[in-house]
């Protein structure tokens, strides 16, 4: 995050592009490029070519994938070239997945053949796995290579890797075996084998593994990279400790903004407003549908609220607590479900706690809604309140468990836990509460009458 001290540097070094290119090239990557994305669009590209060829390369996978799409098309093509070719194989996956067809392929065919190859390799697996999230730059060793070799090695061809922390042991067919740390290379004697030295027991990640997995794999072993192989346990590529931090945090801003009915879950908070309208409308244009059966449960009683006014004074708090209770238990399963602390196999311990903990929470919430319905009802409507007080107990009942039920059903299913959104799922059960509240006051009232 840039600091008012560099942003007041920056503002004033604007007028002086010698002192501006000074300033930007003296910069972390990372402030650089929050710096070009606020600049206004024409001035963007002006800002980068003050960059130097090394730097440039850092800040560019910095920037915003629309900022990307900006700077490739309006940048001179031998910089584009320059830029993609030094480009880590993973990040350069990730802008080809947001460049237009007809751009990515002419960019293909100017990188190396090595560096299209890495490149195709990635964009060959499903989004959302392991094999589009990996680097085809790792360190890799043979196994009949002693301690020296090894180091030596590794001086004079992998400078250049993404991550040394870890050599990757392999046989002849490229099949990962062993693997070891650059602390136990550096602190062996030189003429060990390093077969030897490094261990056969390696955690790995395989190329259909979805992203998720990954990142709960390697903060369950406080690893800083994991291998991924094919399914034949050929080493294809590594995941490395800032793929995962991105990986975590995008599956977290998509399950919040699921749950609260946002498509896609990938909306940032500056988007456009048309993407904003974009991602937002169909879900509440789907909520008007869902209201509408909720208001049809209501209609038939029409005559029942009119006899009964104070009806229009509870239905809302019945509605409001019920569904607060189900969002409560969704986003707790889902969050558990994300980080991996339970799995679909935890079904009925969920749910015995949630229904457990329901029940102290169905009698606090009903007495009150039975307390405040005595206080507004007039005297001869006061056994309202008891069936006010027995609907809401049900209800936060009925809530807490398809809070629990309905995201490990997904779970089961393979399917993603989030997509039971919390307007979805307090819609349903404003439709099933009004009817239950509403049928048993007009029985009340038939038996009264």
């Amino acid at each position: 995050m840039l600091t008012q001290e560099v942003c007041t540097s920056l503002s004033a070094a604007t007028a002086d592009l010698n002192r501006l290119k000074w300033e930007l090239n003296c910069l972390p990557a990372v402030d650089v490029g929050d710096y070009i994305a606020d600049l206004p669009p024409e001035r963007q590209a002006i800002a980068f070519r003050l960059l130097n060829k090394d730097h440039a390369t850092d800040v560019f996978e910095y920037l915003p994938s629309e900022v990307q799409e900006e700077l490739v098309s309006s940048l001179h093509h031998a910089q584009v070239r320059q830029i993609v070719e030094a480009m880590r194989p993973d990040d350069r996956a990730e802008l080809f997945d947001e460049l237009p067809a007809g751009i990515v392929r002419k960019l293909l065919q100017q990188l190396s053949i090595e560096e299209r190859q890495a490149t195709a390799t990635i964009l060959g697996y499903p989004e959302g796995t392991a094999g589009r999230v990996m680097t085809t730059e790792y360190v890799r060793l043979r196994e009949g290579l002693t301690v020296g070799e090894a180091l030596e090695k590794i001086r004079r061809t992998d400078e250049d890797k993404e991550t040394i922390y870890y050599a990757y042991v392999t046989d002849d067919n490229r099949k990962l075996v062993r693997v070891i740390s650059l602390r136990q290379l550096l602190f062996t004697i030189p003429t060990v084998l390093v077969r030897d030295v490094a261990s056969d027991r390696v955690i790995k990640a395989y190329t259909e593994m979805p992203q998720e997995q990954v990142a709960q794999l390697m903060k369950r072993y406080d690893l800083i990279a994991v291998p991924v192989v094919d399914r034949e346990d050929r080493l294809v590529g590594i995941i490395t400790i800032d793929d995962v931090v991105d990986i975590l945090e995008e599956e977290a801003t998509e399950d919040i903004q699921k749950l609260a009915g946002v498509s896609g879950g990938d909306e940032a908070a500056l988007s456009p407003p048309t993407v904003t309208i974009r991602k937002r409308l169909p879900w509440l244009l789907g909520n008007i549908g869902l209201y509408i059966g909720a208001a049809s449960a209501i209609a038939p009683f029409q005559n029942v609220i009119s006899l009964v006014p104070v009806l229009a004074v509870i239905m809302p708090i019945l509605s409001n607590t019920s569904g607060n209770v189900a969002i409560q238990a969704l986003s707790v399963t889902v969050r558990g479900l994300g980080v991996g602390e339970v799995t679909h196999e935890d079904t009925f311990k969920i749910l015995r706690k949630e229904i457990l903990a329901g029940f102290g929470t169905a009698i606090a919430l009903g007495s009150a809604l039975g307390i405040l319905s005595l206080i507004w009802s007039v005297p001869g409507d006061r056994w309202i309140a008891i069936v006010a007080a027995l609907v809401m107990m049900v209800n936060v009942l009925v809530a807490a468990s398809l809070g629990t039920l309905l995201p490990m059903g997904l779970k089961r299913m393979n399917l993603d836990p989030a997509l039971i959104s919390g307007p979805l799922l307090t819609t349903t059960l404003d439709a099933v509460g009004f009817l239950t509240f509403l049928s048993l006051i007009s029985v009340a009232l038939n038996l009264v009458a």
